[in-house]
């Protein structure tokens, strides 16, 4: 049945493929020294003040002294080897010289922004269950600073004030309730003197919010819900009143989800803070608000003031969402000039696949395009500003659907960019698609992903010639995309998706790093590909650029992992080894190297003893893995190298340790969830005897890299 799902749609597929002006800000809660909200507005070329650069988040520099002329001189000047080679997604921050960016389990670590030289490292002490509740990777994105403090954002929960000259805390909060499954990824920002934070956590079954807290002291100043509670508790505020006239059933019962776990920026003229919201838990809503409704606000926009977290006003990209649709991607603030009058907008390519364009004042729609082919929905409706959807696409109670976008969405958190030269849309745009399908016999769950869909559908087809159709269909790109005629000005194609944040700069250049271990620099008119330099590690994070001494500098940081890699980054191989992961910084003229790769060869292992069990019960394993094992040890039991890969682990050959590990927690402080309220000891055997049956499966490393030839 999956397999005739898979070649049917996939037929179908392939023959539809189808700057404002800058003023002084108000000073409520500006700091007497250090980094203001006025420095980070007007922000200079020796530094890079905050995650997207300047609070509209454009990620684009004048610098130009490194150019479409002269880049192909560009070398390496210098490294810092971050003692990790899982999940870089950093941005790393500049200021006073000083470079300041976080690693893996949230190690901040500050260095000379001149040499790489050390400064000093920070490790905080992680709480490892917490940590096992992260749906996507142990990643984080990065610092904020402001005053003389870096503020980071611990995986487990915690928001920390560090002292930026020398590492040591200053203060130390937690910001969830440590009983649910939260957990933070996303880079804090600081606006008027408050440290603005989200969290993730909805695949797991909690109630989102983002939260503002004083920088000074840590205390909290306000707190905004994403989606309503129970209403039998009342609600917290009007606006919670009128989201909750969206919502139909007992939503809160699985928290209703709408982490607000990424995308942030502020308009100090309107004095507007700007997030984006997540997906719905679960993510179908046949079971999470069963009468349907559009579910506010979930894969929404949504404004408040800052010194207050007052609603001013939402545009929901994704009504009533059931494909984790999230629309935490990042957001930009731009004036256009649109119909011969110059608009303030504010634009994101969320994971549905179309490129929005919204009045930032109002949060009137303007326009949407898709930015690449999408089969959920035919076009936005130019009157509502809602999806025309493709009834399909709804898949509860229907057949299972091959779609495009999948859930890791047609742009991922990546960041973006904007040129104020070129008037164009940078964006890491990718096609994966995913075949959603009901869950059955659905029940809530703690400590597991509850989604409410049964990921074995959409398990990588096993024969040859389906999966080499199914893997021509993954496509990653860098798209240059024109806001304003909704339309694509050009793009270069990638080896998959899964590719690094964008860079714009004053000197006609594109600079991305991509999953297959390069960074490349792209003229930003056309595209043509100007440089390139070999990592050694694939790239997810975002470059920067910065001045020092009247030297122009680009730096990123390398350190391939996230949710594509954990789950297919062994059976869909990007060509990027498991190497160090670095910070890499270079300059015009520079010959720097990086020391030699590690060895990626995977190692000689004996195969478990294969386990007799009845096709039912296999089947039970297969559905059990699936929904709770592949996101981290990936597609058909084949681990990319980021976590154990299972096919040949002692846990897995031994079957008493099996449980132990499964079911008792063994490995919880090293990360491993405990799914001993989740599974039996009856499915923990037939997720075991799964795992070996693929390890004999003769679909090893070299099947799948040759998979097209």
């Amino acid at each position: 049945m999956q397999k005739l799902v898979l070649t049917a749609a996939i037929s179908m597929l392939a023959l539809a493929a189808c700057n404002s002006k800058e003023k002084e800000p108000a000073t409520s809660g500006e700091t007497n020294s250090g980094v203001s909200s006025a420095q980070i507005i007007n922000a200079d070329n020796s530094s890079w003040l905050s995650y997207g650069r300047t609070y509209d988040e454009q990620r684009f520099s004048p610098l130009a002294t490194v150019n479409a002329d002269n880049v192909a001189n560009l070398g390496l000047a210098w490294s810092y080897d971050l003692d990790s080679s899982r999940g870089i997604e950093a941005t790393p921050i500049v200021h006073d010289g000083m470079m300041y960016v976080t690693s893996t389990y949230n190690v901040v670590h500050a260095m000379n922004a001149r040499t790489g030289a050390p400064v000093w490292t920070w490790e905080p002490e992680i709480d490892m269950v917490q940590a096992s509740n992260a749906c996507c990777d142990i990643v984080n994105r990065g610092v904020a600073l402001w005053g003389d403090t870096i503020f980071t954002a611990t995986i487990d929960g915690r928001l920390v004030a560090l002292n930026a000259k020398t590492g040591d805390v200053i203060w130390d909060k937690l910001t969830i309730d440590k009983s649910k499954p939260y957990t933070i990824t996303g880079a804090p920002r600081v606006v008027k003197g408050k440290v603005i934070i989200g969290n993730g956590g909805a695949e797991l079954g909690v109630r989102g919010y983002i939260s503002a807290y004083d920088a000074e002291t840590g205390d909290m100043d306000w707190r905004f819900y994403t989606v309503p509670g129970n209403p039998e508790d009342g609600f917290e505020n009007d606006t919670m009143a009128m989201a909750a006239e969206t919502w139909t059933g007992e939503w809160w019962t699985a928290g209703g989800g709408g982490t607000a776990w990424d995308a942030m920026a502020y308009d100090p003229d309107l004095d507007l803070l700007y997030f984006g919201v997540g997906n719905g838990s679960p993510w179908n809503q046949s079971i999470r608000s069963p009468d349907g409704g559009d579910n506010l606000f979930l894969s929404s926009m949504v404004a408040v003031r800052p010194d207050t977290g007052e609603y001013v006003w939402h545009y929901q990209t994704t009504p009533g969402e059931t494909w984790d649709y999230t629309a935490t991607q990042h957001l930009m603030l731009a004036d256009l000039e649109i119909d011969g009058k110059t608009r303030k907008v504010i634009m994101q390519a969320p994971k549905n696949g179309f490129f929005y364009v919204i009045d930032r004042e109002s949060g009137e729609f303007i326009s949407a395009n898709n930015f690449v082919p999408v089969n959920w929905a035919t076009h936005i409706d130019e009157e509502t500003g809602r999806p025309v959807e493709i009834e399909a696409a709804r898949y509860y109670g229907k057949e299972p659907y091959l779609q495009l976008p999948g859930p890791l969405g047609a742009h991922n958190w990546h960041p973006m960019s904007y040129s104020q030269d070129t008037g164009l849309v940078y964006i890491p745009a990718q096609e994966a698609p995913w075949v959603y399908g009901d869950r059955a016999n659905y029940k809530h769950t703690p400590g597991t992903w509850n989604t409410g869909t049964d990921f074995s559908y959409a398990l990588l087809p096993t024969d040859r010639a389906t999966f080499k159709a199914l893997k021509s269909m993954v496509k990653g790109r860098l798209l240059a995309w024109d806001p304003v005629k909704q339309e694509e000005a050009w793009t270069f194609e990638h080896n998959g998706p899964w590719n690094g944040g964008i860079l714009s700069t004053g000197g006609n250049l594109v600079f991305q790093g991509t999953a297959d271990a390069h960074f490349a620099a792209y003229n930003a008119k056309t595209g043509d590909q100007l440089w390139k330099y070999f990592t050694q590690s694939g790239i997810g994070a975002a470059p920067i650029t910065y001045e020092l001494d009247g030297v122009q500098y680009v730096a990123v940081a390398s350190g391939y992992g996230g949710s594509f890699v954990l789950g297919f980054g062994a059976v869909l191989p990007s060509g990027s080894d498991f190497n160090s992961g670095r910070v890499l910084v270079f300059k015009l003229g520079a010959d720097g190297s990086l020391p030699a790769p590690l060895d990626a060869a995977m190692p000689e292992f004996d195969l478990p003893e294969p386990v007799e069990i009845s096709d039912e019960l296999l089947a039970k394993g297969v559905t059990a893995y699936a929904n709770s094992c592949a996101v981290c040890h990936g597609d058909h039991a084949f681990a990319s190298g980021l976590t154990p890969n299972l096919r040949y682990s002692g846990v897995t050959a031994d079957a008493e340790t099996w449980q132990m590990v499964v079911r008792e927690g063994l490995l919880a402080e090293n990360g491993m969830p405990n799914f001993g309220k989740v599974y039996d000891a009856e499915t923990a055997e037939a997720i075991r005897a799964y795992v070996i049956g693929e390890a004999h499966s003769g679909r090893d490393q070299e099947f799948y890299k040759t998979i097209d030839e």
